[in-house]
């Protein structure tokens, strides 16, 4: 019952009455309630909403997507048939096929697609080596299927946007150009629901966003879901902690071209650098362009992308092709400086081709190696800092963590995406399963199922990928040179136990 004034003083009001006229005077407005509200608009996120659009039961939930970027642009990506984004990532054909039962794989433009078959992967410092070939895989019954799938991350933004928009809108509020500024528990409302354990969250529009506004500003959620990146306010709100360190090191990316003599079949191709700092590997892109991604010390990564376009190609070839020793002299010559060609005829060239054209001709050649790079497509190098993170628990009452909220790794094995889509395709399963069977969402015991099937995975494949890179982070030729390079070649000769590690890259 609302306070009403003493019935002994009917021109006062005693102070236990006024003080609960306050709370009732300043209690706010009811926010806009939603079934489930996600925050973070990247792959993860949206894959979640498409998915939950997507299945019969849980379309009919009221879903609410929050994403600081203005979507619009991502809506209307259209970039040059020949210029692709370094920004990409391999699609196991588990993710593929997630894509394609959610309906979004049918709205990706399969011309900017790249699917590959073959790798190529060994070590710069003992030669041992590994392929696989997935080819060799198939039976005679099969249609040959790759290993993973090349595509650029806003190829996959758009098509997720196109079929969440096919969908329809009945039921769903995207809050596009829009920050959360707090999150926080609701209240007891006198007239109302109870709120005080679902979590509430204060919107603000950015100002250059060119996204139709939205008039809510305050809206609940029976369950959040945090796909909102390694700094996660979604996380911090639910206090869940995180383990994990800095490798101190940076993932340089590029964009390449090939050189098209010799190509015969799509190949990705990792080189371990174990006294650079990590692997360098060039990914398929469509008509013989590749993805580069050289993980590599901080000092390393700033003098890679200091150097003019030429010399910066010389470096990528080198490191396919020259020892340890010949690379860390090269990555200590001026970038700026120049050598005369041979011929009055020629333009001068960099001293990082002349130094990589001497030494290729003192150089034995190892097999299997990429075609020479030829060309660097401008703006394209960039580099990101690498990390390790791993939350304690991906729930927590009426919360949930999806993405690179829950966990962090480092891309040798280029799993990350792949972990996320992971994580949307059990959380929506359990959604989907809470719902049908009259459950609430957000409810702890309906979001264990996922917790369960995706936290020990995801550890073992974050905890598979640090070994690796501390092992492959030990130089010269001790022990751990030996055991990685006798490891690598034993592999390569046992069948079932490189067909058994295929099967897991598949996902």
């Amino acid at each position: 019952m609302r306070p009403l004034a003493c019935s002994t003083l009917r021109t006062s009001v005693c102070p236990s009455c006024r003080r609960g006229l306050r709370s009732v005077q300043r209690a706010p407005q009811l926010p806009d309630i939603y079934d489930i509200v996600c925050v973070g608009g990247g792959p993860a996120g949206l894959g979640l909403v498409t998915a939950l659009r997507a299945l019969p039961v849980t379309s009919k939930l009221k879903v609410a997507l929050i994403e600081s970027q203005d979507l619009s642009r991502a809506r209307t990506w259209a970039p040059e048939p020949l210029h692709f984004s370094n920004r990409c990532s391999s699609l196991t054909p588990s993710s593929v096929s997630f894509l394609e039962k959610i309906g979004a794989w049918q709205h990706v433009d399969a011309s900017r697609v790249q699917a590959y078959e073959e790798m190529q992967v060994w070590d710069g410092e003992t030669g041992s080596r590994i392929s696989f070939d997935w080819s060799m895989e198939t039976s005679a019954f099969e249609e040959t299927r790759p290993v993973a799938t090349m595509i650029e991350n806003a190829n996959l933004t758009r098509a997720l946007l196109s079929r969440i928009a096919g969908l329809g809108d009945e039921g769903l509020s995207i809050f596009s150009g829009t920050t959360v500024t707090s999150i926080e528990n609701g209240i007891d409302y006198m007239d109302g629901p109870d709120l005080s354990a679902w979590p509430v969250l204060s919107l603000s529009s950015l100002p250059s966003s060119t996204a139709n506004r939205q008039t809510a500003h305050r809206i609940a959620a029976r369950l959040l879901i945090g796909a909102d990146g390694i700094n996660s306010p979604v996380r911090s709100f639910a206090a869940i902690t995180t383990d994990g360190w800095d490798y101190d090191r940076h993932g340089v990316v590029a964009t390449l071209s090939l050189s098209a003599s010799g190509v015969v079949r799509t190949i990705a191709y990792q080189r371990f650098l174990p006294s650079l700092g990590g692997p360098i590997a060039l990914l398929p892109l469509p008509n013989n362009n590749v993805s580069l991604v050289w993980s590599t010390t901080v000092q390393n990564a700033a003098y890679l992308k200091s150097l003019p376009p030429n010399a910066f190609i010389a470096m990528v070839n080198a490191a396919f092709r020259l020892s340890m020793v010949d690379l860390r002299y090269m990555l200590h010559l001026d970038p700026s400086s120049l050598s005369l060609a041979s011929s009055s005829s020629r333009a001068p060239i960099t001293q990082h081709e002349d130094e990589l054209s001497w030494r290729l001709r003192h150089t034995s050649q190892p097999p299997q190696i990429p075609p020479l790079v030829t060309a660097v497509q401008e703006g394209s190098v960039a580099s990101f800092p690498l990390r390790y993170r791993h939350a304690s628990t991906y729930i927590s009452p009426r919360t949930a963590l999806v993405g690179d909220a829950a966990h962090v790794i480092h891309p040798l094995a280029g799993q990350g995406l792949n972990l996320g889509l992971g994580d949307v395709a059990s959380l929506s399963n359990a959604i989907d399963f809470a719902t049908s069977h009259g459950m609430d969402v957000g409810d702890y015991l309906s979001l264990e199922r996922y917790a369960f099937e995706r936290w020990a995975v995801n550890a073992k494949v974050g905890g598979v990928c640090d070994l690796l890179h501390k092992v492959y982070n030990v130089s010269g030729q001790g022990p751990v040179a030996w055991a990685r390079s006798l490891g690598l070649r034993a592999i390569d000769q046992l069948p079932a136990v490189k067909s058994f590690l295929m099967r897991q890259a598949e996902g």
